[in-house]
């Protein structure tokens, strides 16, 4: 088994963008799976095809009696796993990055900008940062959701997969003896496995941590799904709007857009109200007769 020093590294950089149950996962993958598998599992291993034993000298039964019942062996395909389920999460940090980097490149351009923020907008066409601050961190909404999301989805089809695959290869437990009738063997042949208990107890190990991935992954995805519909609902209830003025909600603007929206809609009304007090009180009940006369025909 290879060197795991790159992989950790890259999911460490994950941690900070991900929710609380995605850092607990990778918790999960860090210390259940990979120490596990690099302390301890290699070496359980290490001597199944030296150990595995059949009763006969006839040349090649040995091997292809292994082959049979090890089409691949057990530590490879847990690393095969671990990589493959680590995949999404990877994906997911380069779209994060590509993000970071895409709103730290708009953020320097609107300082070396004379005009303001809200002809920056218009005239740039530049959408102010709005998945990140400006120390790095990550808001998760939006396309970076969407994102999450489907990496999740990803790490559940893997896992699932994974477990699967590994039923359909060689079981969920090992036994002692293992009979083998494939050429060239001249008839039934007794092969005989080392250690079998020690290595069903590191099988059901991993069998269980899997499991728990997999697990963590489904109730981190109905979380986010019950935060984001709880947010549209906390939204809706607060969006209210009048004939004067868009109404500020108490909740803080966490969007900047919507600040710089918000801001020009209300420079706009107050300057059709200085017009409108230019005008006069007859200009203004002639405006309001009129306003009745359509109400009415309406």
């Amino acid at each position: 088994m290879g060197d795991w020093d790159l992989l950790g590294r890259l999911l460490d950089k994950v941690q900070k963008h991900s929710t609380v149950v995605g850092k607990i996962w990778l918790t999960v993958l860090f210390v259940f799976r990979i120490l596990v598998l690099g302390a301890g599992a290699e070496k359980v291993w290490g001597d199944e095809q030296s150990d595995f034993i059949c009763n006969t000298q006839q040349p090649g039964c040995e091997n292809v009696c292994y082959d049979h019942a090890f089409p691949i062996s057990h530590i490879r395909f847990w690393v095969l796993q671990i990589i493959s389920v680590s995949a999404p999460t990877l994906v997911y940090l380069g779209h994060v990055l590509h993000v970071i980097n895409e709103e730290k490149g708009i953020r320097e351009a609107m300082k070396k900008a004379q005009n303001d923020q809200a002809n920056l907008f218009h005239k740039k066409g530049l959408k102010l940062p709005k998945y990140s601050n400006d120390k790095g961190k990550v808001s998760i909404h939006g396309r970076l959701l969407r994102s999450y999301i489907l990496n999740l989805l990803c790490k559940i089809l893997l896992e699932v997969g994974f477990i699967l695959g590994q039923y359909y290869l060689y079981g969920f437990t090992l036994q002692a003896q293992y009979v083998c009738s494939r050429f060239p063997c001249p008839h039934k042949v007794d092969c005989f496995l080392s250690r079998p208990t020690e290595k069903n107890i590191f099988i059901w190990f991993m069998l269980v941590v899997s499991c728990v991935s997999l697990l963590l992954n489904l109730i981190e995805v109905f979380y986010l799904c019950v935060k984001k519909v709880s947010e549209c609902l906390n939204r809706k209830r607060d969006y209210n709007v009048t004939s004067v003025t868009p109404v500020l909600t108490k909740k803080t603007f966490e969007n900047k857009d919507h600040m710089i929206q918000n801001w020009m809609k209300r420079e706009l009304h107050l300057q059709k109200r200085e017009v409108a007090n230019e005008g006069g009180k007859h200009s203004i009940l002639e405006d309001h007769n009129t306003n009745d006369v359509e109400e009415v025909h309406i």
